[in-house]
C-alpha cells in the first residue's frame, strides 16, 4: 500500500472542494510570466474541473513558454488580450501570492466574484472566499495533489504530469531546501501514475534555445561577486535581450548561476523591463531570508526565493538591493 503524506489544513481543503463543486463555469488565473509551478497548477486545476464536469477557461497575460507544451491542455490557454467572452463570477487563482499578481486579468473578473485562492507563498493574505494556503509546501502543485486526493479523483497520467512539472521546477529538480519527505512521496505516486521523469525534466529544466544561450553568455560576462564572496549579481538590459534575440522568459533561471558560486549565500538577478523598471530575483542557500529583503521593496516570495520590482535605474536598483543584502548577511551572522 502506498505511503502518502498527511496534508495540513484539511478544513481549508474541504472548503475549497465545496466551493468548486458549487460553481459551473470557472476562470483559471495565475501570476504574470508563469513558471513551471504556475502552469502546472493551472493545468492541473483544469484537469480536476474536467473530471468534475465543470466548464473552465485559462487566461494568461502573455504567451506561455513553449518548453511546457508537452502538457495536456497547454494549447487551450488563451491570451487575455484576445479573449472576447464575458466576465467570470467564479475564479480559481493558483500560485498567486496576492491579487496584484494577476492584476492584468482583473478586467475579466466580475465584481464580488467568488475567488478560490490556492498558493504556497508565505506573504499570501488569504484574499479568496476559499483559501488553501500552506507556506511549507514546496509548490502549489503539492497542494493541488492533496486537493485531487480529497476529491477522490483518479490520478490520470496527464494530471500527474502537470503536478510533477510544478513540483520538479519549484524544487529545481529536487535539490532545493524545500525538497521534503512529502515531496518525494508525492513524486513516487505521480511516477506510479505514468509520469516518465526524463520526459518532463528535459524540456522543463534542461532545454534552452540558442537565443537563451547567447543571453547567458552575455549575462555571465557581467557577473560580479562581492568582496567577501557572500553575494553575487547578474544583470540583463533591454539591449542585451535585443542583441541575443531573446525575450523576458529567456531570463528565467539565470539567477541560479550567481547563486551557484561556492562561497555565495545570495544570488541576485536584475532585469530591465519594457516599462522602465527593474525586476529583481533573489535566491539564497541556507541562512538569508530573501523574502524579507524583497518585502523592503514591495515584493515578496519564499524564504529562499523571492523577488520585487524597483522603479529606478539599473545602477541604483543594484546599489539599493546590494545594501539590503549586506544588512541581511550581517543579521544572519555571516558578515
Amino acid at each position: 500500500m502506498a505511503i502518502l503524506p498527511n496534508p495540513k489544513f484539511t478544513d481549508d481543503i474541504q472548503h475549497v472542494v465545496e466551493v468548486m463543486k458549487n460553481g459551473d463555469n470557472w476562470l483559471i488565473v495565475t501570476h504574470e510570466r508563469p513558471d513551471g509551478d504556475a502552469i502546472g497548477s493551472a493545468l492541473a486545476i483544469a484537469h480536476i474541473l474536467e473530471q468534475l464536469g465543470k466548464k473552465w477557461t485559462f487566461l494568461t497575460e502573455t504567451v506561455l513558454p513553449r518548453r511546457f507544451d508537452y502538457l495536456e491542455f497547454f494549447g487551450k490557454a488563451q491570451l487575455a488580450s484576445h479573449f472576447a467572452g464575458e466576465r467570470f463570477s467564479h475564479v480559481i487563482a493558483v500560485d498567486c501570492a496576492d491579487e496584484m499578481r494577476f492584476q492584468g486579468l482583473h478586467g475579466w473578473i466580475a465584481n464580488q466574484a467568488t475567488i478560490v485562492n490556492i498558493d504556497h507563498h508565505r506573504t499570501n493574505p488569504r484574499y479568496g472566499m476559499a483559501n488553501y494556503v500552506d507556506a511549507d509546501a514546496a509548490a502549489t502543485c503539492e497542494l493541488i495533489f492533496y486537493l485531487a486526493q480529497q476529491l477522490q479523483q483518479p490520478m490520470q497520467q496527464s494530471l500527474a504530469a502537470a503536478l510533477y512539472t510544478g513540483i520538479l521546477t519549484d524544487t529545481a529538480g529536487f535539490i532545493q531546501p524545500n525538497t521534503t519527505k512529502a515531496v518525494h512521496q508525492i513524486a513516487a505516486e505521480l511516477l506510479a501514475a505514468g509520469v516518465q521523469p526524463y520526459d518532463i525534466a528535459e524540456p522543463a529544466l534542461e532545454s534552452r534555445s540558442a537565443a537563451q544561450m547567447h543571453l547567458l553568455q552575455m549575462a555571465l560576462a557581467n557577473l560580479t561577486v562581492s568582496r567577501n564572496g557572500l553575494y553575487a549579481a547578474i544583470y540583463v538590459t533591454r539591449g542585451m535581450l535585443d542583441g541575443a534575440g531573446a525575450n523576458d522568459d529567456d531570463v528565467e533561471g539565470l539567477v541560479g548561476f550567481a547563486r551557484s558560486i561556492d562561497t555565495v549565500e545570495v544570488g541576485m538577478l536584475f532585469r530591465e523591463t519594457e516599462e522602465g523598471t527593474v525586476k529583481v530575483s533573489l535566491r539564497s542557500k541556507r541562512r538569508v531570508d530573501v523574502s524579507r529583503v524583497a518585502q523592503q521593496f514591495g515584493g515578496g516570495g519564499h524564504v529562499r526565493a523571492a523577488g520585487c520590482v524597483i522603479m529606478d535605474t539599473l545602477d541604483i536598483a543594484m546599489d539599493k538591493v546590494s545594501a539590503a543584502i549586506e544588512a541581511a548577511l550581517v543579521e544572519a551572522g555571516l558578515a
